[in-house]
């Protein structure tokens, strides 16, 4: 069994539990309370661009020439495309730049990106590429179940489309070859790459939470 496979048993439960949420089920009907919604897409903004670090810091830790040059044209995309993109998304629910910019990251936020940000400065490769795994497989795995889900076209229609098309299938291939790649060459490493896969899949769990609850501080 490959490596990435074995992480998504580990991570069975924490997968199902994402599936059944509120605002997962929510979504895929088509009754999300759209502040919610608005919740996620801001912090979601704030999230890539710590992804963008993440991939970036791989990028500079990477043996390779043909993964370095992946990493770091990732982190180029999502600040150059990807970026662009979100705060188009944004404004067809009334988003715009300056809101999106001037947001400050809910607690699980901090938690989430504190997380990516440490593992990529002071993890191995190949802890970085399970931390960053639950993103990609997770959202596609919970996009699928979204339009298995969904009767019909809504307002959230884009976000399932976005999430099952082609260009995010083939991003979240390469990224669980990356982790089978890094599982074969460092067989030592596949208890701290398990760690670093669960608590980025638990915190996964927790961002939907976080917008469900439109999570904030309190001070």
């Amino acid at each position: 069994m490959a490596f990435s496979e074995q992480l998504l048993e580990d991570g069975e439960q924490i997968w199902a539990a994402q599936k059944s949420h509120p605002f997962v089920r929510e979504l895929a009907a088509g009754t999300l309370d759209e502040a919610a919604f608005r919740h996620w897409v801001k912090q979601d903004y704030r999230y890539l661009l710590d992804y963008a670090r993440l991939f970036s810091i791989a990028g500079s830790k990477a043996r390779d020439e043909e993964t370095m040059t992946h990493l770091l044209g990732v982190a180029h995309d999502v600040l150059d495309h990807e970026m662009d993109l979100h705060r188009e998304f944004a404004a067809d629910y009334g988003i715009g730049q300056e809101e999106l910019e001037t947001v400050e990251k809910a607690p699980t936020c901090v938690a989430y990106t504190g997380f990516l940000v440490r593992t990529a400065y002071e993890g191995s490769i190949g802890e970085i590429a399970a931390a960053m795994y639950p993103c990609m497989q997770g959202y596609l795995d919970v996009a699928e179940h979204m339009a298995e889900l969904a009767n019909e076209e809504h307002r959230y229609t884009p976000f399932i489309e976005l999430y099952t098309g082609a260009e995010f299938r083939e991003a979240t291939a390469w990224c669980r070859e990356f982790v089978d790649r890094c599982g074969e060459r460092y067989p030592g490493e596949h208890d701290a790459m398990r760690e670093a896969f669960l608590t980025s899949a638990k915190l996964e769990y927790r961002f939907w939470e976080m917008a469900y609850t439109l999570e904030g501080w309190e001070l």
